[in-house]
C-alpha cells in the first residue's frame, strides 16, 4: 500500500483541467453587510461576478435550457455569499416544506463547491423556491447518491417577483473543510426546473454523467488565499423520555429517560472528529417493508445520521449485494431490534489534498443475550491519476463473551476483514475498471476465506457497457458487513447452510434522446447475472430485458421481460404448505410498470407481474398513488398484493402490503408524518407518528409514537412507546 501511494505523488494530474479552463470565474472580496432576506438590494450584488448560460442537460442536452438562471458571487471573512435569479413565472412547483428533501421533483437551484478541486470529494446545497434547505458531501464514485444525511448550519431566504425568484444564500467557511492556501475551487451551479421538467447545470455535464458529477465542474478564482477558518466545534446534546408496552415479550408499561451528545470537532481545515455519547435514533425514519420474493436476507438501507456522514469512506468497498462494512451490523440485531451503543467516535476527511482516511470506533453495551461489542474501522483512499483511486481497509469485531461461550463457538470470538481496491476512471468518466481483494479472518479458518471481484464499466452518450466478476468463499465472514446469497436457508431440514459462489454480471444499455415528441428518454437494457457454485458447476441464471421510457412530461413507462433458471440445491418455501424440492426450474415471467405526471397535485402508479414461479405461477400487482395541496399537505399510499398458486401439497398464498402515509408540513419548522404499515409477510401492523419542530437552526424538538400488531391473529398488540427529544446545536 505505501509502495502505491508513493508512487501515486508522481502521477498526480494538474490541479486545473483543460475541461475547466472553460468555465472559469473570479469571485471578489465584500465588506459590505449582506442580510439574507431574499431582496438583492445591497450595492455589492451589482458588481459581483456572474454565472450564467446554463446548459441543459435533462432529460436530454438538445438546445438551451428554456428558462433563464443567473447566479452572483462574492465572500467576506465569514460567508461565502450566492444570489440567484431564476426566471420563472406560476407557482412554484413544491413536494415537501420538509428540510433535506433533496433535489428532485421541485423548483430550486444547488450549488457544488469542490474547495480541494481535487474532483473526489465536495459539498453539495440545495435550496428550494419555497426555501427548503438540502445539503450533502460528495465523492466520485459511481455509486453515489446524495442521501441529504450530512448536516451543517447555512442560511437562504427566498422571494418571488411574479415573472423570476431569487434565493439568497450564505454559507459559513467554517461550514466546509478547505486549504486557506487554495486559491482555486471546483464550482458547479445547478437549476432544477420541474415546471419544464429539466435540468440544467451551469458548466456542460454529459447526459451519462449525473447533474452533480464533480468532473465537471468549472473553477471559482480567489484574488487572494480564502479566510481561514477560525476554531470549529459543534456540540449537540440531547435528553430523551419514553413510556413503552412489549406485550410480546411480556414486559408491562414503564417510563426511561437517557441523555448523551455528538460533537463534531474541526481537526484542522479538511479533517473531522465526530464523537458520540450514548446516541439515540429514535427520530430516525422507520424502515420500509417489502415483500420479499427471493430466497435470501434483503438489503435495508442504512437511515442512522452518524453511520450516513461521509459513509462512503467505508461502505464503497464491494458492491451491493456484496459489502464488507454494512453499518447496520452496528447497533442492530438482524431482525433490527437495538443494540444499545454507549459511545462512538470517527476520525474523516483528507490528510492531504489526494488522501482521505476515516478512522472509526464503536463500543455497544449488553441487551439480554447480546455480549458487549467493539467494532472497529479504518479504511485510506488515495487519488491517483485524474480520477482514479487506490483504497484500503481494515475492520475489526471484538465479541467479551465469556470462555465458555467461546469455546463453544469460536467463530463469535471475533471477525475482521481488510481489502484493497484499485478503482481506474479516465478523466472523461467514459471508461472505469476496477479490481477488488478482500480476505476476513475467523479463528480456526485459513482456507476458503476470501472475496475477489474485477469488473469495468464503458460509458458513451448512448452506449453502458458493464462486466464484472466475482469469486465468494464460503469461509468469507464479514461480521461488520452484510452478503446476500451465501447463506441458504434448507427449508426441509430447518437449518442454513453456507455456500461459495461466483457471480459474473453483464449488462448492455442503449439510450435515446428523442429531441421531438412526447419521450425525453428511451432506456433498453439486457442484463444477466449468472452463478456458479465452488466446483463451478451451474447454480443460476438472471436474464433480464427492460424498456424504460421516461416522459417529458415526467411520466414514465417500464416493461421488463425475465428469464431464471436455477439449481435449487436445497427445498424452499414460499407457503405454509410442503417446501418445494431440490430441483431445476426455469421460469419466465413479465413486469410492467407505469407513473404518471409526478409534478401535478394527483399522481398515481400502478404496476403488475405475472408468470412463472419455480413450479408454480405469481400474480402480483401493485398500485400507489400521492396527493400533494402544496406546500402543506402530502397523502401517499402505496399497496403491492402477490398471490403464488403452486402445485398440489406446496400449496398457495396471498401476501398483501398496504402503506399509507401523511404528511403535514405547517411550515418550514415544524412537521407531522405518520407512516402506517400493513404487511402479512412479516405478520405486522405498525403505525409510527412523528412531530418534529426545529425550533432554531439544527436544533429540534421530537414527539414520536409507535404502535405495533400482529395481522395474525388480527391486531393483537405487540407493543407500542411514546417518546420525546429534545437536541440543541452549539456552535463552539
Amino acid at each position: 500500500m505505501f509502495f502505491f501511494l508513493i508512487l501515486s505523488t508522481s502521477l498526480s494530474a494538474q490541479n486545473i483541467t483543460e475541461y475547466q479552463k472553460h468555465f472559469e470565474l473570479h469571485i471578489q472580496p465584500t465588506s459590505s453587510v449582506i442580510k439574507i432576506d431574499g431582496i438583492l438590494d445591497e450595492p455589492v450584488w451589482s458588481s459581483a461576478g456572474m454565472a450564467k448560460d446554463f446548459h441543459k442537460k435533462y432529460p436530454n442536452d438538445i438546445g438551451e435550457a428554456q428558462s433563464k438562471t443567473e447566479v452572483r458571487f462574492t465572500y467576506d471573512d465569514k460567508n461565502i455569499y450566492f444570489g440567484f435569479k431564476v426566471y420563472d413565472s406560476g407557482a412554484a412547483i413544491s413536494q415537501s416544506l420538509k428540510r433535506d428533501i433533496g433535489h428532485d421533483g421541485g423548483d430550486g437551484v444547488g450549488i457544488m463547491l469542490d474547495p480541494l478541486n481535487q474532483k473526489t470529494n465536495g459539498f453539495f446545497f440545495v435550496v428550494s423556491a419555497l426555501n427548503v434547505q438540502s445539503e450533502d458531501q460528495l465523492n466520485n464514485s459511481f455509486q453515489d447518491k446524495p442521501s441529504w444525511s450530512w448536516d451543517t448550519k447555512w442560511f437562504s431566504a427566498t422571494k418571488d417577483y411574479g415573472t423570476y425568484w431569487v434565493a439568497e444564500v450564505a454559507i459559513p467557511l467554517k461550514s466546509l473543510r478547505f486549504d486557506p492556501n487554495q486559491k482555486y475551487w471546483g464550482i458547479n451551479f445547478l437549476r432544477i426546473d420541474s415546471k419544464h421538467n429539466e435540468y440544467s447545470p451551469w458548466t456542460k455535464v454529459p447526459t451519462n454523467f449525473k447533474s452533480y458529477d464533480l468532473g465537471y465542474t468549472g473553477v471559482l478564482y480567489f484574488p487572494t488565499s480564502p479566510p481561514k477558518n477560525s476554531s470549529n466545534i459543534i456540540f449537540q446534546p440531547y435528553i430523551t423520555g419514553n413510556g413503552n408496552e412489549d406485550k410480546e415479550n411480556g414486559q408491562s408499561f414503564q417510563t426511561t429517560g437517557t441523555a448523551g451528545f455528538d460533537a463534531k470537532v474541526a481537526v484542522n481545515s479538511s479533517l473531522n472528529l465526530d464523537l458520540t455519547v450514548n446516541p439515540d435514533f429514535s427520530q430516525v425514519d422507520v424502515d420500509q417493508q417489502v415483500t420479499n420474493l427471493t430466497r435470501f436476507n434483503i438489503f435495508l438501507p442504512e437511515k442512522r445520521t452518524f453511520f450516513l456522514e461521509n459513509s462512503d469512506l467505508f461502505s464503497d468497498f464491494g458492491i451491493p449485494p456484496i459489502r464488507p462494512f454494512y453499518s447496520r451490523s452496528i447497533g442492530l440485531d438482524k431482525d433490527g431490534n437495538r443494540i444499545p451503543i454507549l459511545f462512538g467516535a470517527r476520525l474523516s476527511g483528507n490528510i492531504d489534498p489526494a488522501t482521505r482516511i476515516g478512522v472509526m470506533d464503536m463500543q455497544t453495551g449488553r441487551q439480554g443475550n447480546y455480549s458487549p461489542e467493539n467494532f472497529s474501522a479504518f479504511t485510506i483512499h488515495r487519488r491517483v491519476l485524474a480520477r482514479s483511486s487506490i483504497k484500503a481497509y481494515f475492520l475489526n469485531r471484538e465479541n467479551f463473551i465469556s470462555e465458555i461461550a467461546a469455546k463453544k463457538n469460536p467463530l463469535e470470538r471475533y471477525g475482521r476483514n481488510a481489502g484493497l481496491n484499485f478503482e481506474y476512471s479516465n478523466a472523461s468518466g467514459t471508461v472505469s475498471t476496477w479490481t477488488h481483494y478482500n480476505q476476513s479472518y475467523k479463528e480456526g479458518i485459513n482456507k476458503e476465506d476470501a472475496y475477489a471481484e474485477a469488473g469495468y464499466m464503458l460509458s458513451s452518450k448512448h452506449w453502458s457497457f458493464i462486466n464484472l466478476v466475482n469469486n465468494i468463499g464460503k469461509n468469507y465472514y464479514t461480521d461488520m458487513g452484510f452478503v446476500q446469497r451465501i447463506e441458504n436457508y434448507d427449508a426441509a431440514r430447518d437449518t442454513t447452510i453456507r455456500m461459495g459462489f461466483k457471480t459474473m454480471f453483464t449488462m448492455l444499455s442503449y439510450e435515446v434522446l428523442p429531441e421531438k415528441g412526447k419521450i425525453g428518454k428511451l432506456t433498453t437494457s439486457l442484463n444477466n447475472d449468472f452463478v456458479l457454485n465452488p466446483d463451478n458447476s451451474f447454480n443460476e441464471s438472471n436474464l433480464k430485458l427492460t424498456t424504460k421510457s421516461q416522459f417529458k412530461n415526467t411520466s414514465s413507462l417500464d416493461v421488463t421481460l425475465s428469464n431464471t433458471t436455477t439449481d435449487l440445491l436445497f427445498a424452499t418455501k414460499f407457503t405454509d404448505a410442503t417446501p418445494i424440492p431440490a430441483a431445476r426450474y426455469s421460469f419466465n415471467q413479465v413486469n410492467l410498470m407505469y407513473m404518471s405526471d409526478l409534478r401535478k397535485p394527483f399522481s398515481y402508479g400502478a404496476g403488475f407481474t405475472v408468470g412463472q414461479f419455480y413450479n408454480g405461477v405469481v400474480k402480483g400487482f401493485g398500485a400507489g398513488f400521492n396527493l400533494r395541496k402544496q406546500p402543506h399537505l402530502n397523502i401517499g399510499l402505496r399497496s403491492q398484493f402477490n398471490k403464488i398458486e403452486l402445485p398440489g401439497i406446496y400449496g398457495s398464498t396471498n401476501l398483501i402490503l398496504i402503506q399509507p402515509k401523511i404528511e403535514y408540513n405547517f411550515n418550514t419548522q415544524l412537521f407531522w408524518t405518520t407512516f402506517i404499515q400493513y404487511n402479512t409477510q412479516s405478520n405486522n401492523f405498525s403505525v409510527n407518528s412523528r412531530l418534529q419542530y426545529r425550533y432554531k437552526p439544527m436544533s429540534d424538538f421530537f414527539l414520536v409514537y409507535s404502535d405495533s400488531y400482529f395481522t395474525d391473529p388480527m391486531f393483537k398488540n405487540k407493543n407500542r412507546a411514546l417518546i420525546f427529544k429534545f437536541n440543541y446545536w452549539f456552535n463552539l
